[in-house]
């Protein structure tokens, strides 16, 4: 069955994109714990980090560092965070989340909505900062 990030990735449901290439894409989280909480997601559909082939994770751990650059420059924090839970949603995907303290870091805090001008004013910010990096 078609994971909900590969119906996101194939433009069957809205997403605020910011990255995309040939094996990955990275969008902002409808449910952000932080202003600038981006998800990098591999098109393939994999269900579990460890089953990503060893190029696909060193892929995604690449664009990953990229992004969280910019993360760090869109929105000044202490560290960007980097979460792969999986349980949510069978579609490996790293979360990059802009944080301060640990505590930031927990997805019961996480916004259970936000206006899509907003993802999208977050989205121009690290679009103009993965172009600067």
């Amino acid at each position: 069955m078609t994971t909900i990030f590969t119906r996101i990735i194939e433009g069957q449901i809205p997403g605020t994109f910011i990255y995309r290439d040939s094996l990955c894409v990275a969008f902002l989280s409808i449910n952000p714990l932080a202003d600038g909480h981006v998800l990098v997601v591999p098109i393939e559909e994999v269900d579990h980090w460890i089953d990503m082939s060893p190029e696909l994770s060193a892929h995604m751990f690449s664009v990953s560092h990229r992004i969280s650059l910019a993360i760090s420059n869109a929105f000044p924090c202490t560290r960007v965070g980097l979460i792969i839970a999986g349980y949510e949603i069978n579609h490996c995907h790293i979360h990059l989340i802009p944080t301060n303290t640990m505590s930031e870091m927990n997805f019961a805090n996480a916004a259970a909505n936000v206006e899509r001008s907003v993802l999208e004013a977050q989205a121009e910010k690290l679009i103009s900062e993965l172009a600067r990096i």
